[in-house]
């Protein structure tokens, strides 16, 4: 575990909402992340980074504070390791205290038929992108509950919204993690503590290099601005983004069994 904190010379905000704004990032180094980061930095946001490689993390903080970004702290953790999560916890209560959004961005896409062959690889895939995900949660939604404000938003995607031939391990985790974050809204309400579920189309991020004309995917900059707004309060509870795969995705929802199982995506 590798702890670093730096901050800028305090400057004055461009407005009073940015000055408040303590954003934690579960997942700072993944590709959506990093394009929600560069864009919060220009705010004059703080922010603390939780990831497992040191180094990235270090030049990811000097980057962020040249952007703007009024302080940067950083703590190297895998997620994935629940028994983890206390430290990280623990380490933002204390260091990084009155935090007032935590944003959950990291996630794994094996190939499907690695899954499919081998359970030691299907069982990670679950247990990253939704056993983990969930239990790390669970302790900033307490926090939150108890101090009666705040945001918890995570990064899902459109794959959990029907099971399909392709990705139905991924997709099924994911959307395991959206019905999730429902009950989770749910719960936070009366307290005033605001849930979003982010889903993304496909996005150009390392994750999906491996894709089929992934080339052909959306820039994560366009999905960062969507996430960006939406944690300004000019979101749905379930962010659909690009807007488009909303209406993608009702339309496929409604494709009956009898036909679906048949189409090869």
């Amino acid at each position: 575990m590798t702890v670093n904190a730096h901050s800028t010379t305090p400057r004055p905000a461009a407005t009073p909402a940015t000055a408040m704004k303590k954003i934690i990032v579960l997942g700072a180094t993944s590709g959506i992340a990093l394009e929600v980061q560069r864009q919060l930095a220009h705010q004059g946001c703080e922010l603390l980074l939780v990831a497992r490689s040191p180094q990235r993390l270090a030049d990811l903080q000097s980057d962020l504070l040249v952007r703007g970004a009024q302080q940067v702290l950083t703590y190297s953790a895998d997620l994935a390791s629940i028994q983890q999560h206390a430290a990280i916890f623990e380490f933002a209560r204390h260091s990084f205290p009155d935090f007032d959004t935590v944003l959950l961005a990291y996630g794994s896409m094996r190939n499907q038929k690695d899954s499919e062959t081998s359970v030691d690889v299907l069982l990670e895939e679950l247990q990253v992108n939704f056993v983990s995900a969930t239990a790390i949660l669970t302790l900033f939604a307490a926090d939150l509950e108890r101090r009666r404000t705040g945001c918890l938003a995570a990064i899902t995607s459109v794959a959990g919204d029907r099971g399909r031939r392709s990705n139905y391990v991924y997709g099924s985790a994911k959307g395991a993690l959206s019905l999730f974050l429902q009950g989770l809204r749910s719960r936070l309400h009366p307290a005033g503590v605001r849930v979003i579920t982010i889903k993304p189309g496909p996005v150009q991020t390392p994750m999906t290099d491996h894709l089929p004309n992934s080339a052909r995917f959306v820039d994560p900059e366009q999905v960062a601005r969507d996430i960006v707004r939406a944690l300004e309060r000019r979101s749905p509870d379930v962010l659909y983004t690009p807007r488009i795969w909303r209406y993608i995705m009702t339309a496929v929802q409604q494709i009956p069994e009898t036909i679906f199982k048949r189409l090869s995506f």
